[in-house]
Parts: C-alpha cells; sequence; structure tokens
C-alpha cells in the first residue's frame, strides 16, 4: 500500500482479489464512525480503527508514527553549519577562481592565435562578395539585355502574333533553368552559395586553412559559454571537462548541462553562424 496515492476503497479492493470470499469489507474509526472510501491509507494510519469483514470484526492498532523533534532539528542545523565550514575548508571558492583565470587566459591565447586568420578571412571576405555582387548585378543586366532584345523584335522587327510564342517559350525555358539549378544545388538563396563558393576557392588560392579558422572559433565559442556558465550567481557551474575533479554533487541537484540545455542549443547555433 502507497500511504498517499492510495486510499481505504483501493484497500478494500485489494482484500476483495486477496480472498474471493470476502463479500462486504466495511472500516470504521475508534468511534464507530464509518471511514469513507476514499480516505488515505496515510490518514487511516493515523489512529486505531476496525475492520468488519463479512460477520467478523478485527481491530487494528497502527504502530506511531515517528515525529521530528526540536532537538532533531537542531542537530540537523549543526550539520548544516558544519557542511558549510567544510564547503570553504576546501578553498572551493579559491578553486574556482583558479579555474576562471585559466579560461580567460585560453580564452587570450585563443583570440591571438586566431587574429591573423580573421584579418585575411575579412579580407577574403570582401574579395567574395565583391564578385558575390558583380555577379548579381551581371544577371540583372542580362535580363535587361534578354528584355530589350524581345521588345526589339516586338515592336520594330515582327509584331505580337510572331512573338508571343517565342516570349512564352523563352520565359518557360527561364523557369525551368531556374527550377534545374535548384535541383542540382539543392538551394534558392544564389547569393549565399556564390559567396561561399568565392571565399573557398579563394582562400585555397591564398592558402588560407578554412579547418584550423573553424576549430579556433569554435573552441572560442566553447570557451565564451565556459566563462558564462562559471560566472552565473545563482549556480556554481564548472565547465564540463573540469567537473570531474569537483567534489560529487547534492542529491536532487540539478546538473548544469540539464540547467542549460537551451543556452547550449543557442551556442551551438551562433557557432554555426560564424563559421564557412
Amino acid at each position: 500500500m502507497k500511504p498517499v496515492s492510495h486510499n481505504v476503497g483501493d484497500f478494500i479492493n485489494m482484500l476483495k482479489l486477496e480472498d474471493k470470499g470476502i463479500d462486504r469489507a466495511v472500516i470504521f474509526n475508534k468511534d464507530g464512525i464509518r471511514i469513507a472510501s476514499t480516505c488515505s491509507i496515510e490518514s487511516l494510519l493515523d489512529e486505531p480503527f476496525c475492520i468488519h469483514i463479512n460477520n467478523s470484526k478485527y481491530n487494528v492498532s497502527p504502530p506511531e508514527k515517528q515525529r521530528i523533534s526540536s532537538e532533531d532539528l537542531s542537530k540537523l542545523g549543526n550539520v548544516r553549519t558544519l557542511v558549510a565550514q567544510l564547503y570553504e575548508a576546501l578553498h572551493v571558492g579559491e578553486y574556482h577562481i583558479r579555474k576562471e583565470k585559466d579560461l580567460i587566459q585560453r580564452l587570450e591565447n585563443l583570440k591571438h592565435d586566431i587574429t591573423p586568420l580573421e584579418e585575411k578571412r575579412i579580407e577574403l571576405g570582401k574579395q567574395a562578395l565583391r564578385k558575390t555582387n558583380l555577379k548579381t548585378w551581371l544577371g540583372l543586366g542580362l535580363m535587361s539585355v534578354q528584355f530589350g532584345v524581345l521588345a526589339r523584335l516586338t515592336w520594330w522587327e515582327y509584331s505580337w502574333d510572331i512573338m508571343e510564342p517565342v516570349t512564352y517559350f523563352v520565359t518557360y525555358g527561364t523557369a525551368m533553368a531556374a527550377y534545374a539549378y535548384f535541383c542540382i544545388t539543392k538551394q534558392v538563396n544564389v547569393t549565399d552559395r556564390q559567396y561561399l563558393l568565392s571565399i573557398h576557392k579563394r582562400a585555397k588560392k591564398n592558402s588560407f586553412d578554412i579547418e584550423e579558422y573553424n576549430s579556433k572559433k569554435r573552441q572560442i565559442a566553447e570557451v565564451e559559454f565556459d566563462l558564462k556558465r562559471l560566472r552565473d550567481p545563482l549556480h556554481l557551474q564548472i565547465p564540463p571537462h573540469f567537473k570531474n575533479s569537483l567534489p560529487p554533487p547534492k542529491r536532487g541537484s540539478s546538473t548544469p548541462s540539464e540547467n542549460n540545455e537551451k543556452t547550449e542549443s543557442n551556442r551551438k547555433n551562433d557557432e554555426k553562424s560564424v563559421l564557412f
């Protein structure tokens, strides 16, 4: 029986399932008042009661519950004070500061290493952007030339009756070409694809290691996230690669990964936005 979730009705049903010969079972308190079936088992065990099963009567005296006295509460307070003293004695605060300094130093080293790569990446990005814009305006110019040729043939060289099927097939052919481009590249945004193709081509030409750049950017994002979690004023959240050296967490406390699941997801999205 579960004292909180089960009630008297559940207890009587269990009795009938245990013994098929039970036709009637009723429970009365010590004053002879019948106890409702919705009464919880925990309340039933507060005082002696009587069970009437068929024509038999059984008196039940539940054991007394152990209640927490003021002395026990004072002992718990002493234990709490001792735990706080042990926490200070183990220099957990100093350990926290030392790990924060290590992360800051690591972040500074990573930013120092990525500075020349970042400058070269910015220069390659500007060149790729110029080339992408040039291709974009070139596409607009070609469309304008096509429009002008069709207009010339329609109003000067020939009539609309002759050019109508020509314009139809030209338009349909252009739509087929656009759809074929989508089927091949699986992308709708032409500008972004041309930008990435151009920057990768220029990076290879200028001996720019994109994998190294992406790796350092990812490491910087991870260290910044660990620092943010470490400085959280609500919880002491040591980064995952340091948690093995810390004392085990208290029972019932949530882990940093559970408290920051949403933050972790946002951090991964931020990492993707800085890589190419």
